[in-house]
């Protein structure tokens, strides 16, 4: 594992299963939406390999969407809350 990931338990919507796979969350990475507290808020989004890992603020397993970035959606908490539904 390198230095600041860790690994995550994560649900892949393309392969319809939980997986795990290694995150490092930075500045550079990361955006994280610090006003969100209701459940269906989503509290972070970060590109991963080209992948987008979109983290509820509820106890749900985050999303790994594929082929999708922040900028593809304008950092825009929003638009991910979106793409996760649609996803789920």
């Amino acid at each position: 594992m390198s230095s600041g990931a860790r690994d995550l338990l994560v649900y892949n919507p393309q392969k319809g299963r939980l997986e795990t796979i290694e995150v490092a969350f930075t500045a550079e990475n990361t955006t994280w939406f610090e006003d969100s507290w209701k459940g269906e808020d989503v509290a972070s989004i970060t590109d991963v390999d080209g992948c987008l890992l979109i983290q509820p603020n509820s106890l749900d397993r985050p999303v790994l969407v594929y082929n999708l970035t922040r900028a593809d959606i304008g950092h825009d908490r929003k638009k991910a809350r979106k793409v996760m539904q649609e996803h789920v």
